[in-house]
């Protein structure tokens, strides 16, 4: 395995077979954990091809397995930036950290893609976690819908 990234949110690794593995760590691991998988479900149930698809997920060992997108990009223009997640809206998510470091480039298929969805916001519901949420920030509501993994289980199966 290769070590991608290694925080206090989350280590990523690219296995030998190409995929890659997200552990969830620190605040609010499962319900990052959550959000993430139902957004790219979302996503991939819609037709959007330039995200990560949700291979496997572990509730026990709050990990991902999802596809490889390519690899990291070091620059592009704010419009192009803005252009990326903006198409995002057209599949009813909102990102909420469109940065460059949650862009990716596949050379095989020369497109970008984009990757991080732990705190993507459903435009529809409205649901979604921020980078400033904390477990008590969240309502009654939405801590039950995380509380309970069949949720996720039902988006994935």
């Amino acid at each position: 395995m290769r070590h991608i990234k290694n925080s206090e949110r989350a280590a990523v690794d690219v296995r030998g077979d190409g995929t890659v593995l997200k552990h969830y760590r620190g605040s609010l691991a499962m319900e990052r954990m959550m959000n993430e998988v139902r957004v790219l479900t979302h996503l991939e149930s819609h037709g959007c091809t330039n995200v990560p698809r949700v291979l496997r997920v572990s509730f026990t060992d709050l990990t991902i397995e999802i596809s490889n997108c390519g690899m990291p990009v070091d620059w592009l223009s704010e419009d192009r930036l803005h252009e990326l997640f903006g198409s995002l809206e057209h599949y009813g998510i909102r990102h909420m950290d469109p940065a460059l470091r949650n862009v990716m480039y596949e050379p095989r298929t020369g497109r970008f893609h984009l990757i991080d969805f732990e705190f993507a916001t459903l435009l529809e519901s409205g649901r979604g976690l921020k980078p400033t949420d904390t477990a008590d920030s969240i309502d009654g509501m939405d801590r039950a819908f995380y509380s309970n993994p069949a949720h996720c289980l039902e988006l994935v199966s």
